[in-house]
Order: structure tokens, then C-alpha cells, then sequence
């Protein structure tokens, strides 16, 4: 199914035939990836007296409770209410679903404290003059252990905070990362990348969302594509979420 979509004076060709999902699917499996000391996702059949929501267990369907961290399992979809006093939803921010956006890869650099970060110069070379509406963040190296990988206690790759305010500048409004955050894992509370990027509270950004704990296979070429960013309906700061990539042509 072949789409046309004209996004900033441009048509740009899309098949929505060939979606590329860079999302982490949640799971019970103690291997799947997770972050902040979190455990991972419970399964937990409902028991009702003599009734048990689990077929193999005589049950006329299964009926589960599923226990879980939007922040710590799996691919999810923020916005501000994250780090506000208010109490704002990602439901009543993300009110659009597809954007203009472009993968890009990075290394890493090493400061002298021994932190891997993200800098501004980073991105001004990787974006070379693009202003895309999303970013997705491909960080090196890319093999199949991010997808199982236990972050607490590793002190992750993070976002230095002038690189994010470099992406306020070019109007990136939604940002997509491989790493179990934009911030450093302990950091006193500062959530410096976050605090910019939403501008809180001098000048909140309601729209924009930031996007953690996605996987962008290696075989995917960084450039533009289009980007349909699919969360699900919680009244919560964040929610578990599926972003799914179609190359233009």
C-alpha cells in the first residue's frame, strides 16, 4: 500500500506495506531488557474462588493482571508530566502520530570523568543542517545485547545538556533514543537533558515527547524517513509505545 504524505512543502512516498518497527516489545522474561532496578513484567492469572483466568490450567480463557514500569520495561513514550509537579498525561500530549524524522548513528564520546555522553557537536555533524520534526538515536556499538541488556548500575551513555538545547533550536519536537535514558543514571536529580528539552518550568513544552529504550537494526540506513509513533491510551506521565519507521522514496 503505497502512500503519498506532503510534510513541509515536500511529498515524500511511503509503503505502509514495509513498516520497520524499532520498538522493544515488553516481556515477562527475566533477560529482556530493563532499567532503574526495576523487575521485570509480572503475568499473574486472575483467581476468582475456583475460577483461574489460565486455559492450561482449566480456565475457560486467560484472564492475566500484568505488573510493570513504563520507565524500566521496554520501549516507552514520555512526555513532561515525568518530571512536573502537575500531573500530565502522555494521552492529552501526543495528539499527532507521524512525523518527518531521521536516524541518525553516534559513538559516544568519553569525557574525562569516564562518562560516555552525546554532544552538541554530535548531532551538528550527523544532522548536517537537517531540522527534522523526530530524532532517533542510534548508538554504537548496535549489536543484538541491547535488547536483553540490564542497565541499572552501568552508568549508560546519556545527552549533554547543550546538545539538547541544540535540537530546541532546529525544532525537534520528539526525540527517540536506544538507551534507557537522556540522563545520566545518577545524576542527583538533575535531569539536566529533560529539563531542556521540555524547557520545565519556564517554558513548558506540552507537544514534545522523548522516546527511550528503542532498537534501530543495523541494517537500517541512517536518513529520513517517515515515523508513526503509536502509544498506548494511559493516563500516565508515560506509556508503553511501538514507533514504527517507513523509508520515503
Amino acid at each position: 500500500m503505497i502512500a503519498s504524505i506532503f510534510q513541509k512543502g515536500k511529498n515524500y512516498n511511503i509503503d505502509f506495506y514495509q513498516p520497520i518497527d524499532i520498538s522493544i516489545p515488553l516481556s515477562s522474561d527475566k533477560n529482556c531488557v530493563s532499567a532503574w532496578y526495576v523487575n521485570p513484567m509480572k503475568l499473574e492469572a486472575v483467581e476468582n474462588g475456583d475460577w483461574i483466568g489460565d486455559v492450561n490450567k482449566g480456565g475457560s480463557v486467560n484472564f492475566r493482571n500484568i505488573t510493570f514500569n513504563p520507565h524500566g520495561n521496554g520501549t516507552h513514550t514520555e512526555c513532561v508530566g515525568h518530571i512536573s509537579k502537575e500531573f500530565i498525561t502522555i494521552n492529552n500530549c501526543l495528539k499527532k502520530f507521524m512525523f518527518l524524522a531521521e536516524v541518525i548513528t553516534i559513538l559516544p564520546t568519553q569525557l574525562e570523568n569516564g562518562d560516555f555522553v552525546i554532544t552538541k557537536k554530535q548531532f551538528e555533524m550527523a544532522l548536517d543542517g537537517t531540522k527534522p520534526e523526530a530524532l532517533a538515536i542510534r548508538t554504537l556499538s548496535n549489536g543484538l545485547n541491547k535488547l536483553t541488556t540490564q542497565y541499572s548500575n552501568t552508568n549508560p551513555p546519556y545527552v549533554l545538556e547543550d546538545a539538547i538545547l541544540f535540537l530546541n533550536e532546529i525544532g525537534v519536537e520528539h526525540l527517540l533514543i536506544d538507551l534507557p535514558s537522556v540522563d545520566k543514571e545518577n545524576d542527583e536529580g538533575k535531569l539536566l537533558a529533560h529539563h531542556a528539552f521540555w524547557q520545565y518550568p519556564q517554558n513548558t513544552q506540552l507537544q514534545k515527547t522523548i522516546t527511550e529504550f528503542i532498537y534501530v537494526p543495523n541494517e537500517i540506513l541512517d536518513g529520513t524517513y517517515i515515523l508513526n509513533l503509536q502509544i498506548a491510551s494511559f493516563e500516565n506521565d508515560a506509556s508503553p509505545s511501538k514507533p514504527v519507521l517507513y523509508k520515503v522514496f
